[in-house]
């Protein structure tokens, strides 16, 4: 026979509603399943009415039933963006796992990471979307809205939460980021005269950044082996190692950079730039003053022959631009790179070919990125204009 308190049992996995003396509060429960090592997944809800916890329970197990997750109440948005910190970015360079985990504990933590996962809004994000904006720039907000929709995503994917509200949110307008600006003819003057009085390694590293326009993520990855002379004699490029110096042309193969894996920006990164003479010069002084056993490691290395970090030649830099007579706060390593495309620009070479010297895979990214260093080409027009309609002095039209 059966009790009546077998009889009024549910039956397994049916979940379960009990009192809690010490919570003061009626505890709703569900089975959802179980871990690889045997132990149950409980989800539970609370309230301190009984008919509430028990319209939870219900609504647990219809998720179940209809084979949607059933929510975690207790996880909350800091432990989803602390998951995809710790589990999420397998793989990446560690300057950008460093550069994720300051934007997340700096912005979206403080602010949002006590809030219960399940019970964050759209509203919720929106707002937090909008006094952002008014402290970073659209780029920084485009990479905190990232941050948060990717941490939501995996925690979506492991039945913590069931939709993705940040997906429902548009992304405002940040504050204007730093403006990107290039040297002028006289100011590249002065940074390169400055630049001879430097130190060989930070002589040769500004001629290189502002006379061929390689990143600085790719000067820093440069290796000797890939400094190479056109020998006149065999017809072929050979390494500097081994063709030496007394030769009329040099080039650098642009074949890698500082990234994880060492590989460039993209593919089309990947080229071979001809070296002007002044950095001929430049890399010849620091080849002969270079050790012996350095000439097939890093052209640019600390004095243990590892990789120069961004701060480094940030540092350097800026006490050459000092020298040349600017504001060193306002300048930084990739601006020789504007400056390349700028110099360029004015000089009249086409964009086509500027796009090719700087790895771009078009004019596209080029006119984007560089849009105010640029000199307007499309002349033509005006050009024919002025022969049809030629200025007057006295303010008539010539037709007239």
């Amino acid at each position: 026979m059966t009790n009546d308190d077998d009889a009024k049992r549910r039956p397994r996995g049916d979940g379960g509603l009990r009192w809690s003396e010490k919570r003061q509060r009626w505890i709703a429960e569900v089975t959802i399943g179980y871990t690889p090592q045997g132990k149950r997944i409980v989800r539970s809800a609370s309230d301190k009415s009984k008919t509430r916890a028990l319209k939870k329970l219900h609504e647990k197990l219809r998720d179940r039933a209809d084979g949607l997750p059933s929510e975690d109440s207790r996880y909350t948005v800091a432990q989803a963006v602390e998951n995809w910190l710790d589990y999420g970015l397998s793989g990446r360079d560690s300057n950008t796992v460093t550069t994720k985990r300051f934007l997340s504990s700096k912005h979206i933590v403080p602010e949002l990471g006590a809030r219960k996962l399940r019970e964050l809004s759209a509203d919720d994000v929106d707002a937090w979307l909008s006094r952002k904006a008014r402290e970073v720039s659209t780029r920084t907000l485009q990479e905190l809205r990232s941050i948060l929709t990717r941490s939501v995503a995996r925690a979506q994917a492991r039945d913590k939460v069931k939709r993705n509200v940040v997906l429902l949110c548009e992304l405002p307008k940040g504050r204007p980021g730093r403006p990107s600006k290039s040297l002028t003819v006289e100011q590249a003057a002065s940074v390169l005269d400055a630049a001879e009085n430097a130190r060989p390694w930070l002589r040769a590293y500004v001629v290189l950044s502002l006379l061929t326009g390689a990143r600085t993520e790719e000067l820093r990855g440069l290796i000797w082996p890939h400094v190479v002379a056109y020998d006149e004699d065999r017809r072929e490029w050979r390494t500097v190692e081994v063709g030496g110096w007394e030769h009329e042309e040099f080039a650098m193969h642009v074949w890698r950079s500082v990234r994880r894996g060492g590989d460039t920006k993209t593919a089309k990164s990947r080229r071979t730039l001809k070296l002007p003479r002044r950095c001929v010069a430049a890399l010849r002084d620091l080849w002969e003053l270079m050790p012996q056993d350095r000439r097939t490691g890093l052209v640019f290395a600390t004095r243990t022959g590892g990789e120069l970090s961004a701060g480094n030649v940030r540092r350097e830099f800026r006490r050459v631009a000092t020298r040349a007579g600017l504001t060193a706060s306002e300048w930084t390593p990739r601006e020789m790179r504007h400056s390349f495309v700028s110099l360029l620009s004015d000089s009249g070479v086409p964009l086509e070919l500027i796009s090719r010297l700087v790895g771009h895979n078009g004019t596209t990214v080029t006119e984007k990125v560089y849009r105010q260093q640029i000199r307007p080409v499309m002349e033509e027009g005006a050009t024919a204009m002025d022969l049809i309609f030629p200025e007057v002095n006295d303010g008539t039209q010539s037709g007239s």
